[in-house]
């Protein structure tokens, strides 16, 4: 599976933002409707589903949601990074260097 990345970001000008939460749970929707809809047996699917699922209610999660808004709150591009490997959940904190 491909990690699936979300990017925060701060409402600016027209731009409208969203939070690290409101975007995982955004991606979590659309991997619902798309196993109800079109292929339930997409493997894929299921795997992102379940690192979605398993990233929101894991309590790092909360951790990175602040940690993401601070840096935010910085002016800092980020990104969280979500993956499912080995049965297990892993996140990882990108930030823009530029």
């Amino acid at each position: 599976m491909d990690p699936i990345d979300l990017e925060p970001r701060y409402t600016k000008a027209d731009i409208p933002g969203q939070c690290l939460k409101c975007l995982a749970e955004q991606k979590l929707d659309g991997c619902l409707r798309l196993l109800l809809t079109a292929d339930p047996d997409n493997e894929e699917m299921q795997t992102a589903y379940l690192a979605l699922y398993s990233f929101l209610t894991s309590p790092e999660s909360k951790d990175l949601r602040d940690r993401t808004e601070r840096y935010l709150a910085d002016g800092r591009d980020v990104k969280v990074r979500v993956r499912f490997e080995g049965g297990e959940v892993k996140c990882d904190l990108v930030l823009d260097e530029t």
